[in-house]
């Protein structure tokens, strides 16, 4: 089955939405000392529920297990996030955010936020929701979750 160029652009366009979004999420948040690596892993951290393991953070962030030490040891070493062993298994660490990380957290959302306002002015809520369904059903048909991450709202609701 030929491949559209709509097909092909719309591939195109998903890697050069994905790494615009993030430059501009890293601008703005770099003058708080934070960066793509440190804000991806305690935003991850702070839609999961309850205290994770590092594997169960990795696989969320699509980064493997030891990619994420380094940024953890130093998530830790601010007081942002708390380590401990897991009762399951001494050798695993269980993740949590701590009360230190609630400010930057509020950062990190009203920097997030202002930049959707931003992107997302003028266009109707409904092409927003016709492309989160393409989203979903391609996601799903490449084998990930149809929603990788809950938003906040999502999560309120349950």
């Amino acid at each position: 089955m030929p491949v559209s160029s709509a097909q092909e652009s719309f591939g195109l366009w998903i890697g050069t939405l994905a790494r615009l979004w993030r430059s501009e999420i890293d601008r703005r948040l770099a003058v708080y000392g934070l960066t793509q690596s440190r804000w991806l892993t305690l935003f991850h951290l702070s839609r999961m529920s309850g205290p994770v393991t590092q594997r169960e953070l990795a696989d969320a962030m699509g980064v493997q297990a030891p990619t994420l030490v380094r940024i953890l040891d130093r998530l830790q070493a601010e007081g942002l996030v708390e380590r401990s062993a897991t009762d399951a298994d001494r050798r695993s660490n269980s993740l949590r955010l701590s009360r230190k990380a609630a400010p930057v957290l509020q950062r990190i959302a009203a920097t997030t936020s202002a930049i959707r306002g931003e992107i997302f002015a003028g266009i109707a809520e409904s092409d927003i929701e016709t492309c989160l369904r393409v989203f979903e059903t391609l996601a799903l048909r490449l084998g990930g979750p149809a929603r990788p991450i809950r938003a906040a709202r999502d999560r309120r609701s349950r």
